[in-house]
């Protein structure tokens, strides 16, 4: 049986670190603290630049040591202040340049088509990740971004694990698109991190926030699930865009609200739903949201989720362009003085998400079309595929990427195995899927 054996174990520091500042986290970063970290990274197909591991190694951890000269946090540790007169704590990265971990591994026997071909995503990707089943709030001298680079018989994955409560999902791309860059020659990101943390006026640095470590640090145990991934090529993304307008007589909902209404249906059907109410959960953007927005680059957490909730036989009965209208709403709400509204009301009562309360009884959706994943070139060409770690994963979890060509959207579905076979078997689904 193929397995994961870890070679050695590292500590990769920024190259010219010269100090050490403090970066309190914000609302949107503390709420994720308690989930699993981000684990996401790209597969590649073998080069001669891969012929000699020491020299493939070496370069690896040079250009990732340059990188986080421009993303010092990422060489940081999570630190916290007690507030004893009133029993709360606060949060903040200590930009010590304790380093990043990087981890070399090989998979004897596993190749690049082994992952590519198979028809759910092999458990043992899984272990092309660190931290699998680490609650970051256990042990505060943990590394904030763990590497590991696992060797195949014709390849290899580099997979990042990062502490959600840093920095969402723009922001992982941001540092690895960066990563990518600096190890292709370039002296300096294209786009250079922004890393002072939005706060708006009224509100009290650093914030305290009341918790229980019981709480946050109880178990949760998902259900045993598979993961698939559908790709859905630019003509059936853009025949989904113009089937939802043409359904709602509107021209203002898009790909990725018609891709995703038609996976909402599609799995409620396929599951056999018969639940009264179903939920669908998005995570919204709000750099661009806030007048005047975010600077280019802010980097940490600039997201909260809304969520949309409908009964089973409207959802189904009442077509595509209904259920996107549904999502465009509810996207379009999610203005300046709701984001502003939320996060004052946030620091008055604070609340941390916990893995079972974020993930139960929904559908959850996750990273974005819209990030740079293929574009990732390290010097050897770009990835073959992204593929995504256990973190977070239970029973309807949707992941969005962009597919390899433009235009096209890759999706990652996480769920119970019975029902990943109805979808097989499901005619209005699978005649939008490629093959």
């Amino acid at each position: 049986m193929a397995e994961t054996r870890e070679l050695s174990t590292s500590m990769v520091r920024a190259a010219n670190c010269s100090s050490s500042t403090k970066i309190h986290l914000t609302p949107w970063d503390s709420r994720l603290l308690a989930v699993d970290p981000i684990q996401k990274g790209l597969l590649y197909c073998k080069s001669e630049n891969q012929e000699n591991t020491h020299k493939f190694l070496d370069h690896l951890k040079i250009s990732l040591s340059r990188t986080l000269d421009f993303f010092p946090p990422l060489a940081g540790r999570l630190a916290t202040i007690k507030h004893e007169d009133n029993n709360t704590r606060s949060f903040y990265i200590d930009c010590n340049n304790q380093g990043a971990q990087f981890i070399h591994a090989v998979a004897s026997g596993i190749t690049v088509n082994d992952i590519l071909n198979a028809k759910y995503v092999p458990k043992i990707v899984r272990s092309f990740f660190s931290c699998n089943g680490v609650n970051k709030l256990e042990e505060t001298w943990r590394p904030l971004l763990t590497v590991q680079v696992t060797e195949l018989e014709d390849g290899c994955f580099i997979g990042c694990t990062l502490n959600h409560g840093v920095v969402d999902g723009t922001s992982f791309w941001h540092f690895f698109n960066s990563w990518a860059e600096i190890s292709r020659g370039f002296q300096s990101p294209s786009k250079h991190p922004i890393l002072e943390r939005w706060f708006p006026e009224d509100v009290d640095i650093p914030i305290q926030i009341p918790f229980s470590d019981e709480k946050l640090l109880e178990e949760f145990i998902p259900p045993q699930t598979e993961e698939r991934f559908f790709r859905f090529s630019r003509e059936k993304v853009t025949e989904l865009k113009e089937r939802a307008n043409s359904d709602h007589s509107c021209n203002n909902i898009s790909s990725f609200q018609a891709v995703l209404a038609h996976l909402w249906q599609s799995i409620t059907r396929c599951r056999n739903d018969d639940r009264r109410n179903i939920r669908l959960i998005i995570p919204v953007g709000r750099r661009r949201r806030l007048s005047p927005p975010l600077p280019e680059g802010y980097f940490g957490n600039a997201v909260k989720a809304v969520s949309i909730t409908t009964a089973a036989p409207q959802l189904l009965s009442c077509g595509l362009g209904w259920a996107a209208s549904q999502i465009n709403e509810a996207l379009a709400s999610q203005t300046d003085e709701e984001t502003r509204n939320w996060y004052r009301y946030w620091v008055n009562s604070p609340t941390i998400l916990t893995k079972g309360a974020i993930l139960s009884d929904c559908l959850i959706v996750s990273s974005s079309p819209r990030f740079n994943v293929y574009g990732n070139d390290f010097g050897w060409g770009k990835p073959a595929a992204v593929r995504t770690g256990s973190g977070n994963k239970t029973d309807g979890k949707i992941t969005f990427f962009p597919g390899p060509e433009p235009g096209s959207m890759d999706v990652e579905i996480c769920l119970l195995e019975e029902t990943l076979n109805v979808m097989d078997e499901d005619v209005e689904f699978m005649k939008y899927v490629s093959p």
